[in-house]
């Protein structure tokens, strides 16, 4: 699934005023929605109420029968189904049934199917009570002589009937239980397989399999939706060819899509329809999709580099059909860069993207029928800032990049996730870099990286990009396994260029299209094309931790030699208390006193000499291979003492601790040709004056800027030569999460106290620039989405924000003023975000406001939601509790949860306020939401996963409410698999 987080502080990206939410940690789950609630009950839901009792039992659930009982003696009991309607109360936990306790998978016992699936067939007959599937099913033996049962996945199924070569088995020649189906002894060699189950899809407040949403029927099939749907091996190392044909009311369903090419089409007795559709690749079985409704479309088309036309069509509610002008380009562009870079083509004619306001992820790459949540199709200058068209184009990109690196080349087993979301985030943001500023991007995701990743590794939940062993596979679609998984690709990049890189790639698809392959298959394919060897790579896929790396430099200016001396040391992590040396690119470059790079003539390491050129000419940046624990390279030939340049464009995931003074950071951030490192170096001489001045404040000591930092900051602001964006990335202090997790132990108070300052002092030591940054960048022009306006709009809204901090009269009637006149919802936001860092009547009119102009559009709504939640006016708690009421807030839409209560996780002064009231509120949250959704649950419970890192007052808060909710009757596994963690010593 091609689908990343979009947290909290993304509705108010390009503003100037982003915060960090921990949502991040969740790169797979972008906002939910679920069916709003009824306060009358429809007829197909009653009739649905009393089938539910034939339903088999899906998922697991904590049942608490003594109160003395420890975290290890818990059981688990079935799951009841319920619908978000609410027509009935659910069953007191005593009633559940009890199963097995949470079964943990492992990677080492993985074993190839006994049985491979040739053709399946679908047949929906789609129904508002209910739906009758039939799957006709060529099954043969995975190898020769096979001789064991064949054991399908089955969850939510009430079965009709089974036949095998057409004979109708009886109940005694198969068993089936709430999570499979099981034949004993199937016919040896090939034969055909015929199962008809009864589903209800209006029950499925999951949103995995077959479920209906705000009147249409949708599909969202990995990672394990598909047996909600129909028994099967429901693992995507069973790749089969795929026909459906959908029968469905004309009437309420006009629109019937599947994957693949649509074959035939015609009217049925009693005002229904059907369409047939074949897709001629073969796919696993979580590419499935389905969709029935009432939908239109903008429809383009395409001419491939071989002159075939795809027709393109995104299909939507018929009201937001204005909306999706900007995805189509997205969607143009991402086509023909993908042959441009990559030389890969569609492969069929038509390509579908359905708009869908309730999905569990973001988008999902289904073959030739992506299915999106609204947020990620959706945009209008009025209603969608810049970062929303950002992150269009992007997802846009990365699900169709998903075609190859995910659809034609697939995973063996979910353990290999890695495999097509590390591969397609790196090629979804070289795309967005080719299109916009790469520096900028390669800042906006290193960011991302350290903000949400780095304390991912460092926590309970750590694993490496490809984990070792899960209970709940829904809860490692992690920033580990997408955002780390795409910097390990960056890597074969930085190393073998980007040329070898694409040899590799060619290699990759010719060895294994239309197969489901592991790290070790794209590894092998980087390595043989490039004629290389990589000692050790493989310890990125195998080993969790952000490994931290010293560099000590000398020079000797008799021999004119450059010495850097490297050491490396990897944490360890829950199960892996000893770590190996990791192979780490480090690209380096070399300053001279003039702020010239100096050419690289040749370096010596481990005992050999190597000379750097390329194709006779000078090098100036050069990447060493530090694969040991310790090592040092040796330069020759530099003239006189340089300023390092070190990990160039941020050329591994690593913690990098040099041996750097302030001047030389100071110089850097002045001349390096990096702008990547100049960047850097900024950030390293703010992380480390707010650490030395939280430090002052807790020792009750006067806070005093140091006038260095404020003159290279405003040496920066009013550099015209640099580009507009990268100035408001470079002026924009490191986050309060960044700086706790620096710290031995992370005090919330004094680091935002400490940045709440420094913010302040910059904006009244640089008012004049500031203000002269926000006249000059105004624009009256039309809104447009290209690099230059964004940076434009992203400068003058970050002055915007310092400016306002000042709370002074003259600064509050210029946002005023801006949020006023605003013509986008770019500068409306921001402006709306700058007023509201102070608390008062200001405030509360603009929110006011911002509200009654934009109640009905649900997805500007969830950004005033977040807005507020992010806050750190003092004692918010009380306001979010206060929103949970709104009317606009509702407890069953997932995007509205992110919004507002992962918002509030992300304001670590509130969330981690001293009295407990920040997890008091979530602890009670979490159990709300677990009876709800467990999957929204998980992710919330997760931002108590580093409850260790605070003094003991606040981990004693924090561990209560773990245990309270580890000891809740009726807990989801989901939930139960993180808070368990958390709590693990």
């Amino acid at each position: 699934m091609a689908r990343r987080l979009i947290s909290p502080a993304a509705a108010c990206r390009g503003c100037g005023f982003v915060k960090a939410g921990f949502l991040g940690a969740f790169s797979s789950f972008h906002y939910q929605s679920l069916p709003s609630c009824s306060s009358k009950k429809s007829s197909s839901v009653k009739n649905c109420s009393s089938y539910r009792a034939n339903l088999r039992k899906e998922g697991s659930r904590w049942i608490r029968s003594d109160p003395s009982l420890s975290v290890n003696s818990v059981k688990i009991v079935g799951k009841r189904t319920s619908c978000s309607v609410a027509t009935e109360p659910p069953l007191a936990a005593t009633e559940e049934p009890e199963m097995d306790a949470p079964k943990e998978i492992f990677l080492k016992d993985y074993k190839k199917p006994d049985f491979l699936f040739d053709t399946v067939d679908l047949q929906f007959q789609l129904g508002e009570e209910k739906t009758i599937v039939t799957s006709k099913i060529v099954v043969s033996p995975g190898a020769e002589g096979i001789s064991s049962p064949l054991v399908l996945h089955g969850s939510d199924l009430k079965l009709l009937s089974i036949k095998v070569n057409g004979n109708e088995l009886k109940s005694e020649d198969y068993t089936v239980n709430s999570r499979h189906l099981m034949l004993s002894t199937p016919p040896a060699g090939v034969f055909n397989l015929e199962i008809v189950t009864e589903i209800c899809p209006q029950l499925n407040t999951s949103l995995e399999g077959l479920y209906k949403s705000t009147g249409n029927f949708c599909t969202q099939c990995e990672a394990e939706g598909f047996r909600k749907i129909t028994y099967f091996q429901d693992r995507p190392d069973v790749m089969a060819k795929y026909t459906c044909r959908i029968e469905a009311d004309k009437t309420l369903y006009p629109v019937l899509l599947s994957n693949g090419n649509l074959i035939e089409q015609g009217d049925l007795a009693g005002g229904k329809h059907y369409a047939l559709w074949e897709d001629p690749f073969k796919k696993p079985s979580y590419l499935f999709a389905l969709v029935a409704g009432q939908l239109e479309c903008r429809e383009d088309s395409f001419v491939t580099c071989s002159g075939r036309k795809v027709t393109l069509r995104i299909w939507t509610p018929a009201q937001d059909l204005p909306k999706t002008t900007h995805a189509m380009y997205s969607l143009k562009a991402a086509m023909k860069w993908d042959e441009e870079v990559f030389g890969l083509e569609y492969d069929l004619d038509l390509f579908n993207i359905v708009v869908v306001p309730d999905f569990n992820m973001g988008a999902m790459e289904n073959k030739s029928l992506n299915v999106f949540q609204s947020r990620l199709v959706l945009a209008s200058p009025e209603t969608a800032t810049d970062g929303d068209y950002a992150a269009i184009l992007g997802v846009i990109g990365h699900e169709y990049f998903h075609n190859w690196t995910g659809n034609r080349v697939t995973c063996r087993d979910w353990f290999q996730l890695t495999l097509k979301e590390g591969l397609t985030v790196f090629r979804d943001q070289e795309f967005s870099s080719d299109l916009g500023c790469r520096t900028v991007k390669r800042i906006a995701d290193v960011s991302k990286l350290r903000i949400y990743q780095f304390p991912q590794d460092a926590g309970p939940m750590a694993h490496p990009i490809r984990p070792h062993s899960y209970i709940k596979m829904d809860n490692f679609y992690t920033v580990t396994v997408y955002e780390k998984g795409a910097e390990v690709v960056r890597m074969y990049k930085t190393l073998f260029g980007a040329s070898g890189f694409r040899k590799g790639m060619d290699l990759y698809f010719q060895r294994h299209d239309g197969q489901a392959v592991t790290c070790e298959d794209f590894y092998a394919a980087m390595c043989d094309a490039n004629n290389a060897q990589l000692p050790n790579f493989l310890q990125w896929y195998s080993q969790a931790g952000t490994p931290t790396v010293k560099v000590a430099s000398s020079y000797d200016a008799n021999s004119r030699t450059f010495s850097l001396k490297f050491s490396q040391e990897v944490p360890s992590t829950p199960g892996q208390p000893v770590k190996e040396p990791m192979f780490i690119p480090v690209a380096v470059g070399l300053v001279d006193s003039s702020g010239k790079d100096m050419p690289l003539t040749s370096v010596y390491s481990d005992g050999m000499l190597q000379t750097l050129s390329s194709d006779g000419q000078a090098v100036f940046t050069t990447v060493l291979q530090f694969k040991k624990k310790e090592e040092e390279f040796i330069f020759n030939n530099v003239a006189e003492r340089p300023v390092p340049s070190l990990l160039r464009g941020y050329s591994a995931p690593v913690r990098l601790d040099s041996d750097l003074s302030e001047s030389d950071l100071f110089f850097l951030l002045a001349n390096d040709s990096d702008e990547f490192n100049r960047w850097e170096a900024g950030q390293i001489l703010a992380r480390k004056l707010m650490l030395s001045l939280v430090a002052d404040f807790q020792q009750q000591k006067t806070l005093v800027l140091n006038p260095k930092f404020v003159d290279g900051l405003r040496s920066i602001l009013c550099n015209t030569s640099l580009d507009k964006e990268f100035i408001a990335k470079a002026i924009t202090l490191p986050g309060q999460g960044e700086i706790m997790d620096m710290m031995a132990v992370a005090d919330p108070d004094a680091v935002h106290a400490v940045r709440t300052f420094i913010k302040k002092d910059l904006a009244f030591q640089l008012k004049d620039d500031l203000l002269a940054a926000v006249t000059s960048n105004r624009s009256s022009d039309a809104y447009t989405f290209n690099h230059d306006c964004m940076a434009r709009r992203a400068l003058k809204n970050t002055c915007l924000a310092y400016l306002a901090s000042l709370d002074e009269l003259d600064v509050t009637e210029l946002a005023l003023h801006e949020y006023k006149s605003a013509t986008n919802m770019t500068e409306q936001f921001a402006a709306l975000a700058a007023l509201s860092q102070n608390p008062g009547q200001v405030r509360d009119d603009a929110l006011l406001d911002f509200y009654n102009k934009w109640q009905h559009d649900y997805l500007v709504v969830s950004k005033w939601f977040a807005l507020q939640a992010t806050s750190d006016i003092p004692g918010n708690v009380v306001n979010v509790q206060k929103l949970l009421a709104h009317p606009a807030f509702d407890m069953r839409n997932p995007n509205k949860v992110y919004s507002l209560i992962g918002g509030f996780c992300g304001s670590p002064v509130n969330f981690h306020a001293k009295d407990g009231s920040g997890y008091k509120f979530l602890g009670e949250v979490v159990l709300q939401l677990d009876k709800i959704n467990p999957q929204v649950a998980s992710r919330m419970v997760s931002a108590f996963s580093r409850w260790r890192r605070y003094d003991e007052t606040r981990q004693a808060l924090a561990k209560a409410q773990l245990e309270m909710i580890i000891s809740a009757n009726g807990l989801s596994e989901n939930v139960y698999e993180i808070a368990s963690k958390s709590l693990a010593d």
